[in-house]
């Protein structure tokens, strides 16, 4: 499907209801949430206060350039699914796409879970500091399982609940939603701005005291924070899986896009800055023997500036800034293995729609149920194996497959077409291969990429050989 031949109702029954306004707060929800709240000091001991900075500027850049590629496919192909839609044009619709396709849906299914559970686990996180006890171990005979882990997976169930209603009731609730989060950015950078004048004494902060500039040999230190904040970026492409209920996609979402891209990078780069002089400088060995016990830091910080009851209500609204991520995750990613299962290219019973609702209450159910399981993992191990499969099995198949479908079907309508091509797309497949390739012990994620892109890989083959798919097409 072109963009020719959208009409009002999308495909298989979702209407087109999101305007662009929505699509931004969407997609800045999904964005922003707990991500650069609970990272901000494991982006930290990553890189050591005085280099923080650039991991944060080179996930920026690297969302930019990838924020290109998605804009361009998404206003070509505006279709539940996004990605998945996105993958099964470029290779091929009846070749090679189908089993791309798949193996990208496959992946979701991990991923996808693995991204929702990090956005619980942080507000759980969140929630023991405004009540210690949830951060012990309820049972002794299983010290692995803390009070958080309980909460992380209630807040699962909780919005996969609160989502299994029709969308005008959802888009009306992301909005209430949103505003909460835009209130959480502005109380994190005032208290980090005033706690940091507070310490200079009145004076200020200097800004070469506090940021070093990199060399050659902070490599691999900038690789290992760069995942975490690459972690805080994505979600700039949510409104891409919801491009069959998109008006005006064409125009919507590439706009969608890029705004949120630039919004939320100011954000970022403005939290960070303000919450260096609070820090002061920090050696990456220090930071890394702290952090693991300083994920509420930006809670800690307010309550430095303006007292005990500060940092209590800005930890509940980086709660607030939490849920409404999750919202906005399992929204956008259940419409993926709905849209293959319509198609005929994965599980048909996760292709049903809500009789009532109009919703893909299956697919939406499902992946609640798997990131609830999720919800047992440290934040660490969920954030950057979710990172690392993503990049993989997700965005350098696109990077390299918006490059080739500009040679191998130049007469495509494309109503959005990036500047400096082939640039963007080359410069992020850069930014992701440095990433994998310097971040220390880099084996197991990949081997688990590996084996998730081995399993999917057979799976696909045996459904295809049943089914006279490609490549056992009927002669």
């Amino acid at each position: 499907m072109t963009s020719t031949s959208i009409t009002s109702k999308a495909q298989h029954g979702l209407a087109r209801r999101i305007g662009l306004p929505s699509a931004i707060a969407l997609n800045m929800m999904d964005m922003i949430g707990v991500g650069p709240f609970l990272t901000l000091p494991l982006v930290i001991a990553a890189a050591g206060s005085r280099f923080a900075i650039w991991a944060w500027v080179l996930g920026a850049a690297i969302a930019i350039c990838d924020g290109l590629v998605c804009a361009e496919l998404g206003a070509a192909f505006p279709e539940a699914g996004g990605s998945y839609a996105f993958l099964r044009q470029i290779y091929g619709a009846s070749g090679a796409g189908r089993w791309v396709s798949f193996l990208y849906v496959w992946q979701l299914s991990f991923s996808a879970p693995l991204s929702i559970a990090s956005g619980c686990i942080g507000l759980a996180t969140f929630l023991a500091y405004i009540w210690k006890p949830l951060q012990l171990a309820p049972l002794a005979a299983l010290p692995w399982l803390h009070g958080t882990n309980l909460v992380a997976a209630a807040a699962c169930l909780l919005v996969t609940a609160l989502l299994y209603r029709n969308l005008s009731s959802i888009t009306r609730l992301a909005w209430l939603l949103f505003g909460g989060v835009l209130i959480t950015l502005a109380a994190v950078i005032v208290s980090g701005v005033v706690t940091g004048n507070q310490i200079a004494g009145g004076g200020g902060w200097n800004l070469q005291e506090l940021i070093g500039w990199p060399t050659i040999a902070f490599a691999r230190p900038l690789a290992e924070a760069t995942v975490f904040t690459c972690y805080c970026f994505w979600g700039y492409y949510n409104i891409c899986f919801l491009g069959a209920e998109v008006r005006k996609p064409e125009k919507t979402i590439p706009r969608a896009i890029l705004i949120s891209i630039l919004v939320v990078a100011g954000f970022y780069i403005a939290m960070n800055l303000a919450v260096l002089p609070a820090i002061g400088p920090v050696s990456t060995q220090a930071a890394a023997a702290v952090a693991p016990g300083r994920l509420a830091l930006v809670a800690d910080i307010a309550q430095s500036a303006f007292g005990h009851f500060a940092g209590q209500a800005l930890a509940t609204l980086i709660l607030w800034s939490a849920f409404s991520s999750v919202f906005s995750l399992l929204l956008g990613y259940s419409r993926v293995p709905y849209a293959a299962a319509r198609d005929g290219n994965y599980f048909s019973a996760l292709g049903a729609v809500h009789a009532r609702h109009g919703i893909p209450h299956r697919s939406l159910v499902a992946l609640g149920l798997v990131a609830t399981a999720f919800c047992f993992f440290s934040l660490k191990e969920v954030i950057t194996l979710l990172v690392v499969i993503r990049i993989l099995l997700q965005f350098l198949l696109q990077q390299i497959g918006v490059i080739w479908l500009r040679f191998s079907q130049p007469e495509l309508k494309r109503p959005f077409r990036m500047p400096l091509f082939p640039l963007p797309p080359l410069l992020a497949m850069a930014g992701f291969v440095f990433v994998l390739a310097y971040r220390p012990k880099p084996l197991l994620e990949l081997g688990v990429a590996g084996g998730i892109a081995a399993t999917g890989t057979v799976i696909y083959m045996l459904r295809a050989r049943s089914r006279r798919e490609w490549p056992f097409l009927s002669r």
